[in-house]
């Protein structure tokens, strides 16, 4: 696949080869050695965070897939989940693991990179290259740990908005993202209406609910009452707190699938074995399963990263910061909206979406929304699902006619 030409970053772009390494390593001494694009930004003028703290020189690691048209009217970002990653297309370079949603990037795919530019930035505060708490603190000389600022959602897209600035790009075509990744679509729309021509929230809320807080809240002390993470200076003692890691990824998995989807995988089948053991070993499938997800997780988070996003994911309230009312966040936006849920998804609920749809219906917003009929819980937006595509591939060329785009060719 074409990786995307642009041709405003030649100075402060490093690149490198794929390594294997795990992302603590990746990430070590500011060595960029993964595959892809890096640029410091807010090197004039530091980036300013909700919490009033000036942090300058930010890094940004990015992938790009596609060719930018002359006028650069062509250009999606797509913003990726608590999880993810810029790794959206291509076998990610730690796992070795398919891109997280080549099911709708690539080649004559929903989003595709044969007419689209597309863009996609690890969060500032993730661990695949852009700035977070396992970087180097400039004041000390040692890794930032829990002395990094807290980061909120806001702060994430104005680390992407300098990106998009950095590539020269005034308007983006469309931004999209699923989960904590339309969380930052809809603070993309509410900040820089302006250079939003289209927006697809996916799967996601205008606040985390108390239930959501309260998950996250599980998965921190989980990693905070790992022995090994050492009040979050553990890479100073050599030392990692896999454990406490992999059981918050274990916790959060299961809020991304149905009851249903998990009877139908798992039911009470046993693992690898004829009968139930009478001890502590994972004598269930769906025990294996978890116990596998979060192992191999801790191969490719940072811990202390995992506290950060999440943190943001639970401060995320636009109305709170529009005196409590969500239309108004949204009060004549130019920005064209296609919001869509899944009926199984019980971690972002349709009535959460439903919540958006009223709110940019009151601000006097060009709206869609969709309910896909799903079995398959929250993780839907990442799998195959017909409708899904076809809806959001059918908003996404109503939206490329009104721009002056080329139709897609039959």
């Amino acid at each position: 696949m074409n990786r995307g030409n642009h041709s405003n970053e030649a100075h402060a772009i490093q690149e490198g080869p794929s390594t294997g390494m795990s992302a603590d390593q990746a990430n070590a001494n500011a060595e960029w050695t993964l595959p892809g694009h890096r640029v410091c930004l807010a090197q004039d003028e530091p980036l300013r965070l909700d919490s009033g703290v000036e942090l300058p020189n930010v890094h940004v690691a990015y992938e790009t897939w596609g060719q930018l048209n002359a006028d650069k009217s062509n250009a999606i970002l797509v913003c990726h989940a608590l999880t993810g990653d810029q790794y959206v297309v291509e076998n990610h370079p730690v796992t070795g693991k398919p891109g997280w949603w080549q099911q709708v990037v690539g080649p004559g795919r929903v989003i595709d990179t044969d007419r689209y530019f597309v863009i996609c930035a690890n969060i500032l505060g993730g661990c695949m290259g852009s700035t977070g708490p396992q970087d180097i603190n400039p004041a000390t000389g040692k890794e930032w740990g829990l002395d990094f600022p807290v980061i909120t959602i806001g702060d994430m897209v104005r680390a992407q908005k300098l990106l998009i600035d950095h590539l020269g790009i005034e308007t983006l075509f469309a931004v999209v993202g699923g989960s904590m990744g339309g969380m930052q679509v809809l603070e993309w729309a509410c900040q820089y209406p302006d250079n939003v021509f289209a927006a697809v929230p996916i799967a996601t809320a205008a606040r985390h609910s108390a239930q959501n807080i309260a998950f996250n809240e599980v998965g921190r002390q989980a990693i905070m009452s790992d022995p090994d993470w050492c009040g979050g200076d553990y890479h100073a003692h050599d030392k990692h707190p896999h454990r406490g890691l992999a059981v918050a990824r274990m916790a959060a998995h299961i809020t991304y699938l149905s009851e249903t989807a998990l009877t139908r995988k798992f039911g009470r089948n046993l693992q690898d074995r004829e009968a139930v053991t009478y001890g502590f070993d994972a004598d269930f499938q769906v025990e294996s399963y978890l116990r596998h997800q979060g192992s191999t997780f801790v191969d490719r988070f940072d811990a202390n990263a995992y506290l950060y996003i999440t943190r943001a994911m639970d401060y995320f309230d636009i109305a709170q910061r529009h005196g409590g009312q969500l239309a108004s966040a949204f009060k004549d936006t130019p920005v064209r909206f296609l919001v869509m849920s899944f009926t199984s998804d019980w971690l972002y609920p349709t009535r959460e979406n439903r919540e958006i749809v009223h709110a940019l219906n009151a601000g006097a917003a060009n709206v869609s929304f969709v309910e896909v009929e799903s079995d398959k819980g929250h993780d839907a937006f990442l799998l195959e699902e017909p409708e899904f595509h076809k809806v959001f591939e059918g908003f996404l060329e109503g939206c490329a006619v009104h721009r002056g785009l080329k139709r897609k060719a039959p």
